[in-house]
């Protein structure tokens, strides 16, 4: 028998409007009735009173690396995948992230536990999705100067991968100099410098011709599990032209406006990092989202390294509708993936949805997956959110 959830007296955020004092009425996994408040349904067995707050689609996150940090907190003191997923997820969950591309690096970094194999382990702990509260999902990095494409090669035949991209982290590439490579690997990811060093020039040597071999490889398996495959860190415009002419369907993390710019002529959607437009700029003097964003050349955010901001987002005034916002964290990205089902109320999607109160910091007070409550936490109680036990959907 289809179980009805009404959530009433919202804020709900459709793609293209803001409905005040708004209602939503789920009917098991799907959205079957968006429309001004009103008497409550007989049908619905719960009603939810969302009190003014916010009612908006559950956050669709393209790309977020933070699983890595729960799977080695410190260089050296490496968890269980299962236990990185777990926690992970509720964290994401706790910040409205319902649908999660774990952006997995398939890297030999042995400094910081960032390996083949780990990533493979990870990937599998994601596909299985044991407890898992949101919808995680894989996405493969894949570091052109190792052996990613075989690692990721053997993965799609034992595992779902929903997304790959390519990466060069090098001296000259994307956005580090010989100088800012250094201080990243040893200041931020703890390498012995002699070790950064090495890397430095192990990753340099790589000529044109062996990066364009290495590329139509990992493209080709982009093609073969039918996911869409994306650049990482474009410099300019020769980058993402060589990437669109691989096959790249996405540009991640532009660094200036005119890669930018020539992503969006070439068709290929740009996703950036959350961060960048809550603190106000990079953290490494590249392209501003409040900049990508003025010139209508940003698409959507995703959480990079932390999932609270890809939440506070939408909160960040540009002078754009609240709608937007919202679209910017949701169903575009749902979009970019090929996930048209989710990333927005509208009737016949899936019931992904969160209730926040934004104010004095965007909070999630309820989150459904599929039409199943997930997350209650007690506004002013001081109790912890409630977790209910769910098993995964995809």
């Amino acid at each position: 028998m289809t179980r009805f959830i009404e959530i009433r007296n919202g804020r709900v955020v459709t793609p293209s409007c803001v409905i005040e004092d708004g209602r939503v009425v789920i009917a098991g996994e799907r959205i079957v009735r968006i429309d001004r408040a009103a008497p409550p349904s007989t049908r619905s067995e719960t009603v939810v009173d969302a009190d003014g707050r916010v009612v908006m689609p559950g956050l669709v996150d393209l790309h977020g690396d933070d699983i890595e940090e729960q799977f080695a907190p410190r260089s050296g003191a490496e968890t269980d995948p299962t236990t990185a997923l777990a926690t992970a997820d509720r964290m994401n969950v706790l910040h409205g992230v319902t649908t999660k591309f774990h952006a997995l690096a398939f890297e030999e970094s042995p400094e910081d536990g960032r390996n083949l194999e780990n990533a493979a382990r990870l990937a599998r702990a994601v596909d299985r999705g044991a407890g898992a509260l949101g919808d995680n999902r894989v996405h493969a990095r894949c570091e052109l100067a190792d052996a990613s494409a075989d690692a990721v090669a053997a993965l799609i035949e034992e595992v779902d991968v929903d997304l790959v991209s390519v990466m060069h982290h090098a001296p000259g590439g994307g956005q580090y100099d010989a100088e800012s490579f250094e201080r990243h690997y040893v200041e931020d990811r703890n390498w012995p410098a002699e070790a950064a060093r090495s890397a430095a020039e192990e990753r340099s040597g790589m000529d044109d011709a062996s990066q364009g071999q290495r590329i139509d490889r990992i493209g080709e398996l982009a093609r073969r599990v039918g996911v869409p495959l994306a650049s990482h860190d474009d410099k300019g415009r020769d980058d993402v032209e060589t990437m669109a002419a691989h096959g790249a369907a996405i540009s991640e993390y532009p660094l200036t406006l005119d890669a930018a710019r020539r992503a969006k002529a070439l068709g290929l959607a740009t996703v950036m990092g959350a961060p960048n437009l809550v603190r106000g700029g990079s953290l490494w003097d590249n392209l501003s989202a409040r900049k990508a964003i003025e010139a209508g050349v940003l698409d959507a955010l995703c959480s990079d390294y932390h999932p609270a901001s890809l939440l506070a987002a939408p909160f960040v005034d540009t002078g754009e509708s609240l709608s937007t916002r919202v679209n910017r964290v949701t169903r575009n990205p749902a979009d970019i993936a090929g996930l048209p089902d989710r990333g927005r109320i509208e009737v016949g999607a899936r019931a992904d949805l969160v209730i926040v109160d934004p104010s004095p910091t965007p909070t999630v007070e309820r989150a459904f997956v599929a039409g199943s409550e997930v997350i209650r936490a007690s506004a002013g109680s001081g109790a912890a959110p409630e977790l209910p036990a769910r098993s995964r959907t995809r």
